[in-house]
């Protein structure tokens, strides 16, 4: 066997030698995939909404970058920092001032400054939610909720998310991070604290509904004993106008008999005398003969005790 062996060749169907080796254009391939990933990395596009912060060998560099297109070196990173309003829920338990366990769903609209982005990258990271943002809310939502007990912290809802607005503002000021808005979503009581509650609604209900009627039936009263007294001064004010048109129809009467009593004289008795006499004389005469006329009958006289001489 020889150490040597011939190197083999191709032959094409004429009979002449086809040498074999690297197509030409690799190379080039090569070249142009190497001087395209290098020109890559000399530029970066930063998008709308968001800033780019520039690291070189890990020292980060205050001149963030804005939108658009941008030149930088090949061994420069550029973070890409969102600082549009994004959203964040987070879910917490809490202790209200009477010791009751409160599980609260918050949803938190907060964005970071952009004069900032940079001061996150370097002392936070990208992880800035889990890091920062989550551990502020809850802190801050455990101090507020201890100062409200859990039937004011439902009816006074507004006033909690006002207030953890404002203290969440204040301490993640020098972060870099505003807080635009806070929506409480629920607050979640535990099955004793609710039934406790639902026992309480129904028993002040009753005690409601206890009191109106106790109000209707009291009004009721009322209205009939007005009706009463209505009736009774009626009542009286009649009897009052009954009396004075009885008195006044006596005053009358009283004054038309002393008007007849005074128009009765003498000469009207003589009157009413000779009309009701017949024109037949006595028959008995004397001075103290009393003539006598009466309807329907003659007259006649009365002897006197004396004798007639």
């Amino acid at each position: 066997m020889s150490f040597f062996q011939r190197k083999s060749t191709n032959t094409d169907p004429e009979g002449r030698v086809v040498k074999k080796g690297i197509p030409k254009f690799i190379p080039v391939l090569i070249l142009a995939v190497v001087v395209l990933a290098f020109a890559s990395s000399c530029f970066t596009v930063v998008s709308a909404g968001h800033t780019g912060v520039v690291s070189t060998f890990g020292k980060v560099s205050e001149n963030v970058l804005q939108e658009g297109f941008h030149m930088k070196l090949p061994w420069q990173r550029v973070t890409k920092m969102d600082n549009r309003i994004v959203k964040l829920e987070v879910s917490t338990e809490a202790f209200s001032s009477d010791l009751q366990t409160v599980n609260v769903n918050l949803a938190v609209n907060y964005r970071v400054d952009t004069g900032k982005s940079y001061s996150i990258v370097k002392n936070v990271g990208t992880n800035y939610e889990s890091v920062l943002m989550t551990p502020a809310v809850n802190e801050v939502m455990k101090s507020i909720m201890a100062q409200y007990t859990a039937e004011q912290s439902i009816t006074n809802r507004n006033m909690i998310s006002a207030a953890l607005l404002e203290e969440l503002n204040e301490k993640l000021d020098d972060s870099g991070i505003f807080v635009s808005d806070i929506n409480i979503i629920d607050f979640d009581f535990s099955d004793v604290y609710v039934a406790a509650i639902e026992a309480k609604q129904v028993a002040e209900q009753e005690k409601l509904r206890a009191k109106i009627e106790q109000d209707q039936l009291t009004m009721e009263k009322e209205a009939e004993a007005a009706r009463r007294v209505i009736d009774a001064e009626a009542a009286a004010e009649v009897a009052r106008i009954e009396a004075e048109a009885a008195a006044y129809a006596g005053e009358k009467e009283a004054m038309a008999n002393e008007k007849i009593a005074a128009s009765i004289t003498q000469p009207l008795i003589d009157y009413y005398k000779i009309q009701q006499w017949d024109g037949k004389l006595p028959t008995v005469t004397g001075a103290d003969t009393i003539i006598r006329m009466e309807e329907g009958s003659q007259s006649s006289a009365a002897p006197s005790s004396a004798p007639n001489e």
